[in-house]
């Protein structure tokens, strides 16, 4: 038995939580399964679901086959989001932020609330900038030794952005698409109508509680990282931390003078500057950084300007890219759960996520609909972990009950929001490009992860419901 897995000795010291929290890691590490089996498992899973509610084995086939590159832009978005907050973090100006930032700490345990501080906030903005800018933080705090921070602990942390409170802010997927009547789709509409970010993330019931998820995730990141003596720290798990030494840039021959020349870097971000800045008049300026593409361009062009030279960005990709393993592999696999639970009907034309959904639907009512949607969102999560694909399947038999019981919509897409992100906290999906960027597995950090998800569980579930109480129902406002 390796020392990361042994069982904890000593443990009195630390509180309630940390030695929960020890225990906890220690029993997730033992028996946690790699990101890859996970997802294999859930195919599986998934599978057997299908032919239980009656699919042919050809359906479920069929439909895992076709939907298995489903999500290869997304994917490819995904991998640029990684790689182009890697460019960018590790530009010389951006390095020299992140460590001035990660100077500030004073101890171990302090160094993890930062870090989930930062995730936290960050996230509101921006989910992809929250998951490197924060995991990139992590790295650098690492290097400090005497903290003694645990480095499990910390790329918790750094994950409790996406895993927290990242739909509730303004990058939100089910947020986005209702307050835009061009994302919406036909037969969505006359449901739902158009629901403005005033009745959604901006009612001071969700300010409050994402309000509330930063404090209390806060809090419990710092009571549960283990005290010095018990700490993991990345020199002990033998994760190397160092930065590559930057290249010394010296043309020797013709061909190489436009390599280490800015000019071209200049010209090509001109006109990348020239599309964002149509992007940024042209509409919401929120609805534009929140899609992927313009992010992804975004932080390209910010790349290759502060990496100033064609040879230095060509460079800080490469060393990116080991990263993304990790996305490009699974995403399709995920893709083709999806395709399984949406798309393999049996005889009377049902899917699983119809079944789940009409399941938990039916057994709604004014007073218990905050719970059972927020439990049956949670629930689809940890197959479909992927937010405005879910929205699609979800809204049509969630947004019709919610105006068969005359329940507030606005507040029902954040019911949505906020029991969608609690399965990340345990599900390997968003956690991809963070492992491979902090050199951790899953089974790292999901110890912490799922004592916040044991907390955040009936915290949010009962200010949802709570929440819920305070809205009247308004009919579908259409344009």
């Amino acid at each position: 038995m390796d020392r990361l897995t042994a069982p904890v000795h000593g443990i009195e010291r630390e509180g309630p939580i940390g030695r929960a929290a020890l225990r906890v890691s220690a029993w997730m590490e033992r028996w946690f399964p790699d990101a890859f089996v996970f997802v294999l498992v859930a195919v599986v899973v998934s599978a057997v679901g299908a032919l239980a509610l009656g699919v042919s084995p050809a359906g479920v086939s069929e439909a895992f086959g076709d939907g298995f590159w489903d999500l290869i832009p997304f994917a490819m978005q995904m991998t640029l989001v990684v790689i182009g907050g890697h460019v960018v973090a590790t530009s010389p100006p951006a390095s020299r932020l992140i460590e001035r930032l990660a100077a500030l700490p004073r101890s171990g345990r302090g160094a993890v609330a930062f870090v989930a501080l930062v995730a936290m906030l960050t996230s509101l903005l921006n989910w992809g900038i929250s998951i490197i800018f924060a995991g990139l933080l992590a790295r650098r705090i690492a290097r400090r030794e005497e903290l003694g921070m645990d480095y499990r602990a910390a790329g918790a942390a750094a994950y409790l952005g996406i895993g927290g409170v990242w739909a509730l802010g303004l990058s939100s997927s089910a947020a986005q698409l209702q307050a835009n009547p061009g994302s919406i789709p036909a037969s969505l509409m006359p449901v739902t109508g158009v629901i403005p970010f005033a009745d959604t993330i901006f009612t001071w019931q969700s300010l409050t509680l994402a309000g509330t998820l930063v404090v209390v995730n806060v809090t419990i990141a710092f009571l549960s990282a283990p005290k010095a003596r018990h700490a993991r720290t990345a020199q002990a798990m033998g994760v190397g931390l160092e930065d590559a030494e930057p290249e010394r840039f010296r043309p020797r021959r013709p061909a190489e003078w436009l390599e280490y020349s800015p000019v071209l870097t200049l010209l090509v971000v001109v006109l990348g500057v020239g599309w964002l800045a149509q992007e940024f008049t042209s509409t919401d300026p929120i609805v534009a950084i929140s899609g992927l593409n313009t992010y992804n361009l975004l932080f390209l062009m910010l790349g290759m300007l502060l990496q100033w030279r064609p040879r230095a960005f060509v460079t800080a990709v490469g060393r990116a890219v080991p990263a993304t393993a990790g996305v490009l592999l699974q995403f399709p696999f995920y893709a083709g759960i999806a395709g399984i639970l949406t798309s393999a009907e049996n005889a009377e034309g049902h899917t699983v996520a119809h079944a789940i959904s009409t399941a938990f639907v039916q057994i709604a009512t004014p007073g218990t609909f905050a719970l059972v949607i927020g439990a049956y969102s949670a629930l689809l999560g940890f197959f479909v972990p992927s937010g405005g694909g879910k929205w699609i399947v979800e809204a049509p038999y969630v947004m019709q009950s919610a105006n068969d019981l005359q329940y507030n919509l606005g507040w029902t897409v954040q019911i949505y929001n906020a029991a969608e992100a609690l399965p990340n906290l345990l599900n390997p999906f968003w956690m991809l490009p963070l492992l491979g960027l902090m050199r951790l597995r899953a089974k790292h950090i999901v110890g912490f992860t799922a004592l916040q998800f044991a907390v955040n569980l009936p915290l949010v579930l009962g200010l949802l419901w709570l929440f819920g109480q305070t809205l009247p129902y308004e009919p579908p406002a259409l344009p």
